[in-house]
């Protein structure tokens, strides 16, 4: 319990220090109009309060992430807390800010133009084709796993009851992603995201009744995976692959711009950006406590489980058990609700950068239909594909995994790409350092896991030196070039 004290005390000083200190050096100018108010369209560009915009952030960005996510990933042990925590303070919460605050200096762009314009005209395409993939792996991936739930819940988890969830899901998605953002995502999200946090808060507090016995990070950090059954999985890559919007996430690029196009001023750039990932990072550390209590402290069997528990079922399990009939339906929310809305943005960022491309506006119902049904066809096709196969959901997550992270990478050398040019100094090297580091982890997991090309584990140290030594001299070499051409 005192790793998980000093945890969340380290990640509330990182807000205010360290989130202080990235605020301060990108220079949000309070005078400067916004694209809220120079692009007002009444449809994505609306202007709304700054508590309103932080909560649809945060629940955009957080979904089921903090919580499956820190699942899987206590079973690594005590270096969940540190990468939650230095994650979230170093990487992820200054990429979330960076990307929200680059859209707002560039009239709210997306992923694609962002890369274009600071990166190299030729990955603007590529961006394009990535970010689109991504969101509807995201789209597709909680459309099914909701509607699995509540299947269960409603029925008897056959095929046609799953279908008419999955139908009834994809409605709902249709509805959100042609409305205008402040009237159905305005005015539900603030509330799902009150309900979020709440059975975060009611988890800490029967922690502290409780006072479990929970791994401590003196306790060492290795081995705790072989006793949760994943000898096969080494914390490097795995953890880093496994915790990642807990900690950092690219799924977040794609979601900052979307509410870049509705803040009224760059001040609050901070605390809705910066600081809706530092409040997901105190979400997964609670989640990343109790499951630690859930798999090395007996917790399993207090609550009528075992240690093999999928990550919904310890949701449901642990809350019911603490929370009683409260814990059931926050359960419920948590694990149908969140997916739910972070699947409907996913495909309204999908429409807005494919407008961005395209130069199409949006403020037409017609506009936005002739951009969302191809991509609600696309996604048809990926669920078609999941519910044939057996094996299809589990090989769409675990793909979306490590493409998730891999744009957190690029985004991250978008931004140093930036800070470079706009800033003078050294400031670059706040991004530059976790974009080494993620680079890293993609390349290595990519090379290393089963879904990649599975080399033997004991050349990863070897491949993060070739990855890390590769990304240096590329990045070094290709800004010597632009700076020459230039000059």
């Amino acid at each position: 319990m005192y790793s998980f004290l000093l945890s969340i005390v380290a990640l509330v000083l990182g807000y205010v220090f360290y989130g202080a200190f990235v605020d301060r050096m990108f220079g949000p100018d309070p005078k400067r109009p916004t694209p809220a108010v120079t692009k007002a369209d009444g449809v994505d560009f609306i202007q709304m309060p700054s508590w309103r915009v932080f909560m649809v952030q945060f629940l955009n960005i957080a979904g089921t992430g903090p919580i499956f996510g820190a699942i899987m990933g206590a079973k690594f042990g005590p270096s969940s807390y540190l990468w939650i925590v230095l994650g979230c303070i170093f990487a992820g919460a200054v990429h979330d800010y960076m990307v929200g605050m680059m859209s707002v200096r560039r009239g709210g762009v997306g992923v694609p133009e962002l890369v274009g314009d600071y990166m190299s005209k030729a990955t603007k395409v590529v961006m394009l084709i990535f970010s689109i993939v991504l969101l509807a792996l995201v789209g597709t991936v909680f459309v099914y796993s909701p509607a699995l739930i509540l299947g269960d819940m409603a029925g008897d988890g056959t095929s046609q009851s799953i279908m008419l969830w999955v139908g009834i899901i994809f409605l709902y998605y249709v509805i959100a992603t042609l409305l205008p953002i402040d009237k159905l995502i305005g005015k539900i999200y603030p509330v799902f995201a009150v309900a979020l946090l709440f059975m975060a808060v009611a988890l800490m507090v029967c922690l502290f009744v409780k006072w479990p016995q929970l791994p401590e990070i003196w306790d060492g950090l290795t081995g705790w995976q072989d006793k949760a059954g994943l000898k096969d999985q080494p914390i490097f890559p795995c953890l880093f692959i496994t915790i990642a919007c807990g900690a950092i996430s690219g799924f977040h690029a794609t979601q900052s711009p979307m509410m870049a196009r509705c803040l009224g001023n760059e001040k609050q750039g901070r605390p809705i950006f910066y600081g809706a990932m530092i409040t997901e990072g105190l979400v997964a550390l609670i989640w990343a406590a109790v499951s630690s209590w859930f798999f090395f402290d007996g917790g399993a069997a207090q609550v009528g489980s075992d240690i093999t528990a999928s990550a919904p079922a310890v949701v449901t399990k642990v809350s019911q058990g603490w929370l009683g009939v409260v814990g059931g339906i926050l359960a419920v929310l948590g694990v149908v609700a969140a997916p739910i809305t972070s699947g409907d943005t996913a495909f309204r960022s999908a429409r807005l950068i494919i407008a961005d491309f395209v130069h199409l506006p949006q403020k037409k119902l017609g506009s936005r239909l002739v951009l969302a049904i191809p991509l609600f066809a696309l996604s048809a096709l990926l669920l078609w594909y999941n519910i044939s196969d057996a094996n299809g959901f589990n090989v769409i997550w675990r793909y979306f995994g490590w493409s998730n992270q891999a744009l957190a990478t690029i985004m991250l050398w978008t931004a140093t790409t930036y800070l470079l040019k706009e800033k003078d100094g050294w400031w670059f090297l706040v991004t530059y350092f976790p974009a080494v580091f993620m680079t890293a982890v993609c390349f290595c997991f990519i090379l290393v896991d089963k879904i990649g090309f599975g080399v033997p584990q004991q050349y990863t140290p070897w491949l993060a030196a070739f990855s890390v030594a590769g990304s240096l001299i590329g990045f070094h070499f290709l800004n010597y070039r632009k700076n020459a051409k230039k000059s």
